[in-house]
């Protein structure tokens, strides 16, 4: 039986795979106990445009503690403000294989209300 992590992987892995046959920039989210990272990823899948984590030194002054869901809504704010300023309004969702709720759908929430579309 395989576990948590190779399970996640393997789901994160097949949506990669039509994101790519799209050809789609994806913003990319991964999380920790601790904290959690978002990233815009290139069509390509070779180069990182922008990248907000809850380890960034002016959102770590706002927060107590980078592993929930306040924290998960400010990196989401913090990298819907660096893709306009990359002239990117549109984006595929990549959440890595993690369910869409908590964490990563305030972080989703966040990134639209900031301007993003996806």
């Amino acid at each position: 039986m395989a576990d948590k992590r190779q399970a996640r992987l393997r789901r994160a892995r097949k949506t990669r795979l039509k994101m790519r046959d799209i050809e789609a920039v994806r913003l990319t989210v991964h999380r920790t106990n601790s904290h959690i990272y978002a990233q815009i990823i290139a069509a390509q899948g070779d180069r990182v445009l922008a990248s907000a984590s809850s380890l960034e030194k002016d959102l770590r002054g706002q927060l107590a503690n980078g592993g929930n869901i306040k924290a998960a809504a400010l990196v989401g704010q913090r990298i819907a403000e660096k893709a306009k300023r990359a002239g990117l309004e549109s984006v595929a969702f990549d959440r890595s294989g993690y369910r869409y709720h908590g964490r990563v759908k305030a972080l989703a929430d966040a990134a639209r209300a900031g301007g993003l579309k996806f």
